[in-house]
């Protein structure tokens, strides 16, 4: 995967932690970080920073015990104010915490001041995962009040007199205290920190409302089925958690090196360009490489969802996350770790919440008004409503009290957003999470929102359409050249090139030319053999004076003239890439109707390409600035999607709403403008992708219309009088569980799609 070193929104994180790191480890074997005491002063030695410091300054701090999305918001708020902090993003979702900082000290107390909040630990070593959570403790704590509760309600609801009162109110606050202490006592924090409007205080407000009120049972169901709908929230939360950190399982633990006829076990982030490693049957391949033996087999279903294993050849590349389902193979690593396809995949998952979708910003700020706008709204109803109603009915504010307290506390308890702030959130991930299984990487949740209203797509010809993989297909001398003559001249100009046709030249063994200058679109001009050679276009010659001899071809035609005079052309072939055709089937079966192809390449042989694919619109011999202007019209007519991959595609994918690069054989500028990287460069991955993005998008609109719906109903209904406080806590827990069940559907969807897809093709 072609990822160059600058690819801004996915830097790299220095080399992992020698041996002090697994020291720290040993010492710490909760995994949170260690850090430099309160107290100390700036002389003492500083404690190496955990997950490392990006290339543009942010650093990515990984948590545990980050339950709550409210605490998320507060802690937000608390780092943000660190001096030397600038932008800082805790995401509850993945639990991390993404910060800029000026200094390290800067970092120190942010991980000071996370490990202080609530029961959140930061986590040490390069994206770590958190310890897998069990819930025991929880699920005893609600087991024993349950216990006492029942016999609790039995005996004041059937049993008279006054000792059997006594006894179901002991028994009542005993399982109040089990159930709702951790509450009670986090809602005590909260007040004296200023953090008032959080779940903690709404429900400690409405369940001692309730007991106030002589409604000791209400009081402990309050208490109950809340922390019951913490648990099963925690619960599904935690199996989406789960399902995308499996990607994490992609990064290998170890690397077998060979040495001077020797091997040693070192970790991937140790390996370096041009390191031989030896990859063992069923190990996970640990950084980008080339095969040096014959043949490999490769199971590639983590990295890019093909199911079928791959066979690779001598000198072809690998790329990491791949599991050998071979016999043993020797690879030369070609990139480092920290840029292979593994770590950008990574990278990618980790830092999607940062480019959120327009539903999640709506969200975010819908929860920091509507809860303290609830919570005034309930005061209002407990006072000022029975204030009039005693005015107006008569009877003054005592007759009324009642009444009004118990809606009041009807809205405090429905006035919690977890509904909408879990779920919105919880669904772009599980978005982008399905999406990275399919080898679609997703820069962030925003571009998958942008994937599911796309109403053109454009593509590329070369190395998108194509395989990109071009051979001489021929030569046409001129009079006076012989045809090794004209090779070798443009062999020498081409190699080293950046552009793909120069992969054609590469078996032509020459010298590489001098003063080599590549003209975007046009060719290239360089010295060969002390002799100013032009290779390119017969338009590009033109304009060098140097007159050709062109004919309308399917290949495309490369003109070579020496010292002014035209040696003759050489013909590049190029083929259609196999499952071309049955990607553009599947986007007009998705409802994408123009579906357009923008090329460089001659009239003929663009048109041929188009017509073997099933694309009807083609603009042909367009210059890179030519392309962009032809991709600012397409955008007028709707949303647009542009799949490219060289470095001439990087202005057009900039402007398009929404770009895709070719992850393997793209260059690295094509990869950093796009939105969207397919891994395998498999084009069938483009509708699955905008199948997974209109699925997520129409699972949010659900989420937040099922949400506000019910609140609304809830609010209603408690405002009525027809609603009993532990109604109304079921029916909050219900309606967040069941948007974060939907939200889940994300991930099952595309089996279905599968499915579907099958038996069409069975038809």
């Amino acid at each position: 995967m072609n990822v160059g070193k600058n690819s801004g929104s996915r830097p790299e994180l220095e080399p992992e932690a020698g041996d002090e790191k697994k020291e720290q480890a040993e010492k710490n074997p909760d995994g949170a970080m260690p850090v430099k005491a309160e107290n100390a002063g700036d002389s003492a030695p500083s404690a190496p920073l955990p997950g490392g410091r990006q290339a543009d300054g942010r650093i990515l701090l990984h948590l545990a015990n980050l339950h709550c999305v409210a605490c998320a918001l507060d802690l937000e708020d608390e780092i943000r104010k660190i001096r030397g902090v600038g932008d800082v993003r805790v995401d509850f979702i993945t639990q991390t915490i993404l910060l800029t900082a000026e200094t390290d000290d800067a970092v120190r107390k942010a991980i000071r001041t996370a490990n202080r909040f609530e029961k959140v630990r930061v986590l040490d070593g390069d994206l770590a995962v958190a310890p897998k959570e069990t819930h025991g403790k929880e699920i005893a704590q609600i087991a024993v009040a349950a216990a006492l509760a029942l016999p609790a309600l039995v005996l004041s609801l059937a049993v008279p007199g006054r000792a059997a009162l006594i006894v179901s109110r002991i028994l009542f606050a005993a399982a109040y205290l089990v159930v709702g202490c951790s509450v009670l006592i986090a809602t005590l924090k909260n007040v004296v920190k200023g953090r008032i409007f959080d779940e903690n205080f709404l429900m400690t407000v409405a369940s001692i409302g309730a007991v106030c009120l002589g409604e000791w049972g209400e009081g402990v169901a309050v208490m109950l089925l809340y922390q019951l709908g913490e648990l099963l929230q925690s619960i599904a939360v935690g199996s989406s958690r789960r399902s995308v950190s499996r990607l994490m399982e992609l990064k290998s633990e170890s690397a077998t090196l060979l040495e001077n006829g020797e091997s040693r076990t070192v970790r991937p982030g140790e390996l370096r360009v041009g390191d031989i490693v030896l990859i063992k049957a069923g190990e996970r391949v640990p950084a980008d490489g080339i095969l040096l033996d014959e043949r490999a087999l490769l199971d590639t279903k983590s990295l890019t969802g093909e199911s079928e294993p791959r066979e690779a050849k001598r000198e072809e590349e690998i790329l990491s996350g791949c599991i050998n389902a071979g016999g043993v193979f020797r690879l030369k690593i070609v990139r480092a770790y920290e840029n292979s396809a593994v770590r950008k995949i990574l990278d990618l998952v980790e830092n999607s919440s940062v480019q959120k979708a327009a539903p999640e910003k709506f969200i975010a700020k819908f929860a920091r008004y509507y809860t303290p706008a609830v919570c005034i709204l309930a005061v209002l109803v407990a006072v000022a409503v029975p204030v009039l109603s005693g005015l107006v009915a008569g009877g003054g504010y005592a007759a009324y009290f009642r009444r009004w307290i118990q809606s009041a506390l009807n809205f405090l308890v429905i006035s919690c957003p977890c509904a909408l702030v879990i779920s919105v959130p919880l669904t772009y991930f599980s978005g982008v999470g399905c999406c990275a299984r399919k080898g679609i990487l997703v820069k962030g949740a925003a571009y998958l929102d942008v994937a599911a209203k796309i109403r053109t797509v454009a593509f590329d010809k070369t190395g998108t359409l194509t395989e990109g993989r071009f051979s001489v297909s021929g030569t046409v001398p001129a009079a006076g050249c012989d045809r090794r003559k004209l090779l070798e001249v443009a062999a020498a100009a081409e190699r080293g090139a950046a552009h793909p046709i120069a992969g054609a030249f590469e078996e032509i063994s020459v010298a590489a030319a001098a003063y080599v200058t590549e003209i975007a679109g046009k060719g290239i001009s360089a010295r060969v053999g002390g002799q100013q050679a032009l290779v390119g276009s017969a338009a590009f010659l033109a304009e060098e004076g140097v007159a050709s001899e062109v004919s309308d071809s399917v290949w495309t035609q490369v003109c070579v003239a020496l010292d002014g005079r035209y040696l003759g052309r050489v013909e590049i072939g190029d083929r259609l890439r196999p499952e071309a055709g049955e990607a553009i089937g599947e986007l007009r079966a998705l409802g994408i109707e123009r579906i357009v192809m923008l090329t460089g390449d001659g009239n003929t042989r663009a048109e041929s390409i188009a017509a073997e694919a099933g694309i009807s619109e083609t603009y042909s011999g367009l210059l890179p600035d030519e392309k962009l202007e032809r991709a600012q019209e397409l955008r007028q007519e709707g949303p647009l999607m542009y799949i490219g991959d060289g470095i001439n595609d990087a202005p057009v994918m900039a402007a398009a709403d929404c770009s895709v690069s070719m992850g393997t054989l793209g260059s690295a500028a094509a990869v950093e403008a796009s939105d969207l990287v397919l891994v395998s460069d498999r084009l069938t991955a483009i509708p699955e992708c905008i199948r997974i993005a209109r699925r997520t998008r129409r699972i949010v609109a659900q989420n937040i219309a099922f949400s506000i719906a019910m609140k609304t109903v809830f609010l209603a209904f408690g405002a009525a009088g027809c609603l009993p406080l532990w109604l109304a806590v079921f029916g909050d827990v219900g309606v967040m569980l069941l948007a974060v069940l939907n939200s889940m559907r994300v991930r099952t969807g595309g089996k279905k799609d599968v499915r579907q897809r099958r038996n069409k093709a069975g038809a």
